[in-house]
């Protein structure tokens, strides 16, 4: 219920931003399945498809960062209408016809087979920013789950699409795989079609009045005095945004975002490398170590996304009750033994059943991190802390599929997911260490607190 009524008190803006990342998380699910399986059948190695899977996420590590500077700048809806655009020229494209100049432009330009989590690949800091302005601060933790878990369900149905080719037996890969790449275009295409019919405001707004608990918050964080006007600090400087500040209080601000966005990169760069290591490769794996189909693997991806669906949800209630930095800690801790595990598993359905879990409770710490990544200043900065944050992970992520390519190739089929679990073990343990103070009684839901200066 909790959940429903947060929901509930949503705008309109918002709620067609979770629409949005619904549908196109259909597509990207169906892409983690097949893409690199329509490679595999199109007899590329696999230090092939990592190197253009890494060479995917450099390119996106570049975009990431410009998309957020500008998109506080220039807005958020148009970087959101290029994505889709680009989204869709690639899918019809690569429906048309296997050259591998077009599969390059699909996978570096528009991401396919990375698994955003419906995310809007290197423009999600724009996405991300633009769902952060229309949600009070004490409720995303709570939205941010349930949107997480809204597109893990849509990524579960495409990965059940994702299984389609297994059922057709045409004349060439390209024939077998044409209906899903053409579903992905048209799901794109619909997302145009909501995104230019929503409106975007062009200064900070609030889906509902702020309590006077978070506007103390909000204070007490930023080191501002209680105003004697009664509202927050970020409503007061979002009024004039283009006006530079000179005062000492302004320079503490600064000071005190810049740190909190620096130490949430390095704690992420860690994970971001052990993601990168298996993320993208593991329906190759499945296909390699086992010998399985498309069907099979759609199936276990899809069972896989829906259960992080539900860990997603579990994560928001677990921290409000135990804290959102102590939440996902545990959560990754689990998931890595299970991670530690799985390339021992004899039979392929005992290895889906642990990868389910595993991927359940390890990426269902998402949302409670992007809501993190997102609070961190105020809005006239968000694009900007939402790029450093999606930076600090996809750039160390573009060199694991390489590399992982590599050991696959030299029949080293445990060592990435070794090194995968291994990573995110000790990130667990330094996220807890840097973070683990915003944890505090007053507040255990709130991700913004003064003891990041």
């Amino acid at each position: 219920m909790g959940h429903m009524d947060t929901l509930r008190r949503l705008d309109a803006v918002a709620k067609r931003l979770i629409l949005m990342r619904g549908l196109r998380s259909v597509g990207q699910g169906a892409m983690v399945v097949d893409l690199t399986l329509y490679l595999k059948d199109l007899h590329w190695s696999a230090i092939a498809i990592g190197g253009v899977t890494s060479a995917a996420g450099l390119v996106g590590a570049a975009l990431i960062l410009l998309v957020g500077v500008l998109s506080d700048r220039l807005g958020r809806r148009p970087f959101l209408l290029i994505y889709e655009a680009l989204t869709m020229l690639s899918a019809i494209l690569a429906s048309l016809t296997p050259k591998a100049l077009v599969l390059i432009f699909a996978i570096v330009i528009a991401g396919f087979g990375r698994g955003q989590s419906g995310g809007a690949g290197p423009f999600s800091p724009a996405e991300q920013a633009w769902l952060a302005r229309h949600v009070p601060q004490r409720d995303r933790g709570a939205v941010f789950s349930v949107n997480n878990a809204i597109a893990f369900t849509g990524m579960a149905l495409g990965a059940l699409i994702g299984g389609v080719p297994s059922l057709l037996h045409g004349l060439t890969p390209v024939a077998d795989y044409r209906p899903v790449f053409l579903m992905v275009g048209g799901f794109s295409f619909l997302c145009m079609v909501i995104l230019l019919q929503t409106p975007e405001s062009p200064y900070p707004v609030r889906s509902q009045p702020e309590s006077s608990t978070d506007q103390q918050v909000d204070r007490e964080w930023l080191g501002q005095e209680s105003s004697p006007t009664g509202t927050g600090f970020a409503e007061q400087m979002g009024r004039h945004p283009d006006l530079p500040s000179k005062s000492a209080q302004e320079r503490e601000i600064l000071r005190r975002e810049n740190r909190a966005m620096l130490k949430l990169a390095l704690v992420n760069t860690l994970n971001g490398l052990a993601v990168g290591l298996t993320g993208p490769m593991m329906a190759y794996w499945f296909s390699i170590r086992y010998g399985v189909s498309t069907g099979a693997i759609g199936v276990t991806l899809a069972v896989g996304f829906l259960v992080t669906g539900f860990f997603s949800l579990l994560s928001g209630v677990l921290a409000k009750r135990v804290g959102m930095v102590r939440s996902v800690t545990w959560m990754r801790v689990v998931g890595s033994l299970f991670m530690l595990a799985l390339p021992w598993m004899p039979t392929f359905s005992l290895a889906a059943v642990l990868y389910v879990f595993r991927n359940a409770i390890n990426r269902g710490t998402q949302g409670n991190r992007s809501a993190l990544g997102a609070s961190l200043t105020r809005d006239k900065r968000r694009g900007l802390a939402t790029s450093i944050n999606a930076l600090s992970m996809r750039l160390p992520s573009s060199i694991g599929p390489t590399l992982t390519g590599y050991m696959f190739d030299a029949g080293w089929l445990a060592l990435p997911l070794l090194l995968t679990a291994s990573l995110q073990l000790v990130n667990a343990g330094i996220y807890q260490w840097v973070f683990g103070a915003m944890d505090h009684a007053q507040d255990v839901h709130n991700p913004v607190d003064q003891r990041l200066g």
